[in-house]
């Protein structure tokens, strides 16, 4: 049986009470890049696409595979080696047909990303945790254009926030990669600085955290936390309800224990008790190596 497509104004009629008409027109005009469209990416495009976006860039080059079935929004059977950029791009039109969604296929690289960001209003950082050279490419085109880069990770079952943009840390200077020695060094600044607040402690088998394989642990609820945190941060910058929640600012939550920490991370990554975090965390990872060549061996 055929149905009619029903008006947007239908489709999001029950956002208005929490926003207003206007704020809901500034949705529908709005024009929002994702980076990367696996766990939080997905659930990005769902949750933004469910607010009434009506322009979007979506970027990954990947496929769906059975290990994504945990945490990513578009991993269903039917999905299994279909592009994830173009499965994503159908559940955003059969949420919002009226959406427009532009695909970038090969990811974010060098050559792509001023387009990539062409016209964008904010970008959503939705990109696999090792995806690092990616990233920093994608934050410093946003940082020369002035578009906020929203960001959230879901550390154990914990989610974070941060957001890079004009008047605040950038993002180079926040994580100190300048400091790394190495691509492991830069991704254990990455996951300090992600996470400050170390309310994930406890939760995350260290034993399960191989870096050079580009593996660690997750799980579905963080990733649905890190969606509706983000995307409601993305809204308010796009409303222009209130300043941006902009770094060295961090907050990380933890359902499990129902904790919240907010802070303001000054000299961001540099930051002394950073600096040992840093360096602890790389020590650890180095006995755990070891272990796993003597078990091998």
């Amino acid at each position: 049986m055929s149905h009619s497509i029903p008006e947007y104004s239908e489709l999001f009629s029950r956002n208005i009470g929490l926003i207003t008409e206007a704020e809901q027109e500034r949705l529908r005009t709005a024009r929002v890049a994702i980076a990367g469209l696996g766990g939080v990416g997905g659930s990005y495009a769902v949750t933004l696409a469910r607010m009434g976006i009506g322009h979007f860039h979506i970027s990954d080059m990947d496929s769906f595979e059975g290990a994504n079935f945990n945490r990513q929004a578009g991993a269903t059977l039917p999905a299994i080696g279909r592009k994830k950029a173009d499965v994503i791009r159908e559940t955003i039109l059969s949420i919002n047909p009226w959406a427009e969604v532009r695909v970038f296929g090969d990811g974010v690289q060098p050559g792509n990303v001023a387009e990539f960001l062409s016209g964008v209003d904010v970008v959503m950082d939705g990109l696999d945790f090792y995806a690092l050279p990616a990233r920093k490419i994608l934050f410093k085109t946003a940082e020369e254009r002035g578009i906020h880069v929203v960001t959230s990770g879901p550390i154990g079952m914990t989610t974070t926030l941060h957001v890079f943009g004009p008047g605040g840390m950038s993002f180079d200077r926040y994580f100190d990669f300048a400091g790394c020695a190495d691509p492991v060094a830069e991704q254990v600044a990455f996951l300090i600085g992600v996470a400050p607040a170390l309310l994930h402690l406890g939760q995350v088998n260290p034993e399960k955290l191989d870096f050079e394989a580009r593996k660690a642990p997750s799980f579905g609820t963080a990733i649905q936390l890190c969606a509706g945190l983000a995307c409601t941060e993305a809204a308010q910058i796009l409303l222009k309800r209130r300043s941006p929640f902009l770094a060295p600012r961090y907050a990380q939550f933890d359902p499990v224990k129902l904790r919240l920490r907010r802070g303001y991370l000054v000299f961001g990554n540099r930051n002394p008790v950073q600096l040992f975090k840093r360096w602890a965390l790389r020590r650890m990872l180095e006995r755990i190596k070891r272990k796993r060549s003597e078990r091998t061996s």
